[in-house]
């Protein structure tokens, strides 16, 4: 490395999915994209926070034989620069004497230059952290090329002490390895915090971010450069895989990075729709299903459901099945027919009479006496759910499940029955974004989409009122109140916390707001059971939000 100087640098940005435990997968990949920078020209390449092992870890992280083949993996990484091609800043996790850190490492000349801890261990919501990592002393600057590059890691600029450090002590630049899920109001924030950095600091910053699926997590990419003036130089698309090269130059003020590509972003619904689909694809892909099998009960849920599925996968991989019992309605059947047509999917109908009829019959002597009720009902629901899980057992497919936030949030679903399958794009969407989502797909899908374009999704679909159709002429409304009342409710109590008093005050019925928080709260044992799902909202149901089953707490207005 020379010690003068540079007037230029070309920093290359790889803003790729790594798989969580492929250590050799992700060392195939980052030695690709190391190949791909090199041809334009790169010399430097900036990895995502622990790219090495994937991201997050959770407790996987605590192996030792783990350490050890992250550890290896990186050496061997490093001994590629050799070469004389571009170095190399990577995250890995990475032992140092008897504590283990959350690393970012310099690979140059054929060996590990130096290592870089994360010092802020994000320990809420999601992230924890401190349950795997020690944290790092302060940073001081990496000297590379004649530039001293602050290399902070992910959380690290969440508060300004960092940066401070980092720039007191002679950084020029900084350069940020990023683990950031999606969640829809993450531009904005991640763009205040990393404008506030730079205020502070004087220096620009590159923010590079990790992108794919992992189990409930979404990683949005959108990695992005803004220059000491705040300006935006550089802006990366989301939900996309790319490597980017970036040219930096030396000015009198400081250093630059030259204006490049500002791909636009999508924002809101489309974001949310791209999350849901990347989500379902990466959470097939990488356990290796050959595709999914899902209910189509000609409603709005499944669907959306169907839509994401196929363009996550491509149609050829899904597999629909009506399911129909004497309350299936032929409005339905016509329904669920036509968006099984419009994507193109196998689809099968499998009538239930015979197999709930004669589970009703081997009850009769113990229900003797007793009037039906939700029993019965549920008695549907679970023969549904036993058939789909055995389609999946034969063929090998996942059991895909149709369940809304708001569904989840009331417990208006049945275990072992509706609740069946192995993951759920909707779990995290609230019925009333179901219906826009709904009619998002009919007019746009993302670019990377495998469905067909257009309408996919037959208006009556989106506009009948919602039924479980588990009973005689039965709607959505019989047991909930209107979506858009129930979703303005569950969006306080779930998403902000609010007391109950507080609702109430702001216009909504007592008696309302104490029912759905009543709902709200004995739902806890069935989603503790229910399948994972992509999250999409600042706090969605599992790590973000963690409730005890047994709980006798209730609020007053």
């Amino acid at each position: 490395m020379s010690a003068e100087p540079a007037d230029q640098l070309l920093i290359a940005f790889a803003q790729l999915n790594p798989v969580v435990g492929d250590i050799a997968g992700n060392l195939i990949k980052a030695r690709e994209a190391r190949a791909q920078a090199a041809e334009q020209g790169a010399e430097l390449v900036l990895f995502t926070e622990l790219f090495i092992a994937g991201y997050p870890l959770e407790d996987l992280v605590l192996k030792p034989a783990f350490q050890a083949a992250c550890r290896a993996a990186v050496e061997e990484l490093a001994k590629d620069t050799a070469d004389g091609g571009p170095a190399v800043l990577i995250g890995s996790p990475w032992a140092d004497g008897d504590k283990l850190y959350n690393a970012v490492l310099l690979l140059d000349g054929g060996k590990v230059v130096t290592a870089r801890y994360k010092v802020d261990l994000p320990n809420y919501g999601v992230f924890d952290e401190k349950r795997v990592f020690a944290p790092g002393p302060m940073p001081g600057p990496i000297p590379f090329k004649g530039v001293r590059i602050g290399v902070p890691v992910c959380e690290d600029i969440w508060s300004q002490d960092v940066i401070e450090c980092l720039a007191e002590t002679g950084s020029e630049l900084l350069l940020i390895p990023n683990g950031s899920p999606y969640r829809r109001t993450v531009y904005d924030e991640r763009m205040n915090v990393a404008v506030a950095r730079v205020v502070e600091s004087g220096l620009p910053l590159a923010y590079v971010n990790q992108v794919g699926g992992q189990d409930e997590l979404v990683f949005d990419g959108a990695s992005f450069v803004l220059n000491a003036d705040r300006s935006l130089a550089v802006q990366m698309p989301n939900f996309q895989e790319r490597i980017r090269l970036t040219r930096w130059e030396r000015w009198a003020e400081g250093w630059r990075c030259e204006e490049g590509a500002r791909s636009p972003l999508l924002l809101d619904d489309e974001a949310d729709y791209a999350a849901c689909v990347m989500g379902l694809r990466d959470y097939v892909e990488k356990n290796r299903f050959p595709g999914v099998v899902l209910g189509l009960s000609g409603g709005v849920d499944s669907a959306l459901v169907a839509a994401m599925a196929v363009d996550a996968l491509g149609a050829e991989r899904v597999h629909c099945v009506m399911l129909p019992y004497r309350y299936t309605s032929n409005e339905s059947l016509s329904d669920a027919a036509a968006v099984a047509e419009a994507l193109g999917v196998r689809y099968d109908i499998v009538p239930i009479a015979e197999s709930v009829e004669a589970l009703e019959k081997v009850l009769a002597p113990m229900f003797d006496g007793r009037p039906r009720d939700v029993t019965e009902e549920n008695l549907q629901s679970r023969v549904r759910g036993t058939l789909l899980m055995s389609i999946s057992n034969k063929f090998g497919s996942m059991v895909v499940t149709t369940g809304n936030k708001s569904e989840m949030s009331t417990g208006y679903a049945t275990l072992y029955g509706d609740m069946n399958g192995g993951y759920n794009p909707l779990k995290d969407l609230y019925k009333t974004q179901v219906f826009r989502l709904c009619h998002l797909r009919n007019r746009w899908k993302p670019a990377y989409a495998l469905g067909p374009s257009g309408a996919v999704m037959p208006e009556n679909v989106i506009v009948k009122p919602p039924t479980a159709e588990l009973r005689e002429n039965q709607k959505d409304q019989d047991s909930l109140p209107p979506y858009d009342v129930l979703d303005a409710i569950l969006l306080r109590l779930v998403e902000r916390e609010m007391p109950v008093a507080d609702i109430v005050a702001e216009g909504y019925d007592a008696t309302l707001v104490a029912r759905v928080e009543r709902m709200l709260n004995i739902a806890e044992y069935k989603r503790r059971q229910a399948a994972p799902g992509v999250k999409v909202t600042a706090r969605n149901f599992g790590r973000d939000r963690r409730y005890p089953i047994t709980n006798r707490f209730r609020e007053t207005a």
